[in-house]
């Protein structure tokens, strides 16, 4: 619950997804209610998109009540945000624990980089025709779904390089990060269905007790930070966090 909370309040303050937060944290709750190391990263992900599904619902009402939704735009993105995620567990399921774990550590180093020195499309680019946006998009999600995460930091740049704007693309991104989120959670579930050795009060690969505790206060806390954005020096602090990022990064790397 004070993880949810943390989560929460982060998420509306710096307009950052849950995951970045999320899996490391349970990379050290967890193995002190029982799980084995064998799939403790595959747990910590399952869980942390499950947590994002009603974040991301939040997120998706509010930026479609500001009219920021493009559903031209998000008709053509769906079908490869629903694929690439809905393959992610079960590919995340032939990765070694070890591997999954390390592969994070360094894609969290990568994000905190791009969140001290975010992306600017100096010039847009015309739109690629179908089947390469539709490949382009299906390992964005595929890669958000094996990470744990909505897939913004990924889908925004991406879309922003294509000619849309800013406000557009988080818009999209918000809504595609609840097909991520949902679609790559029933992958975790049906992938660790039958996994053995798994303790209680799990679904799947998630991890029920932390998604209710997660949930029942980042729902809490993410107005507060919402209304927070509005005072704090939310550039400094993305700078503050961007660090905090690579230095759990790092350490998961060590192991």
């Amino acid at each position: 619950m004070a993880l949810g909370a943390f989560v929460g309040f982060m998420a509306g303050l710096l307009g950052i997804g849950g995951g970045l937060m999320i899996v490391p944290a349970l990379l050290y709750l967890l193995p002190g209610v029982g799980f084995s190391a064998d799939y403790l990263p595959h747990v910590a992900i399952a869980t942390s998109l499950s947590a994002i599904i009603l974040t991301s619902i939040s997120s998706a009402r509010a930026h479609h009540g500001r009219g920021n939704i493009d559903f031209q735009l998000l008709k053509i993105l769906a079908p490869a945000v629903l694929l690439g995620a809905l393959v992610s567990g079960f590919v995340a399921e032939q990765i070694p624990a070890e591997q999954l774990r390390q592969a994070f550590a360094i894609f969290v180093i990568l994000m905190a980089v791009q969140m001290a020195f975010p992306f600017n499309a100096a010039a847009a680019k015309p739109m690629p025709n179908g089947g390469l946006i539709f490949i382009a998009v299906f390992f964005v999600a595929l890669l958000a779904g094996l990470m744990g995460i909505g897939g913004g930091v990924l889908l925004v740049p991406l879309m922003m390089y294509f000619g849309v704007a800013m406000r557009t693309a988080v818009g999209v991104s918000a809504a595609t990060g609840l097909l991520i989120a949902v679609s790559g959670s029933v992958s975790y579930v049906l992938a660790g269905w039958n996994t053995q050795g798994m303790p209680d009060f799990t679904l799947g690969y998630v991890y029920l007790p932390a998604l209710l505790g997660i949930v029942s206060t980042s729902m809490l806390t993410a107005p507060l930070g919402a209304k927070a954005a509005s005072t704090w020096p939310t550039a400094v602090l993305k700078k503050i966090f961007a660090v905090l990022l690579t230095l759990i990064g790092l350490r998961l790397v060590m192991g």
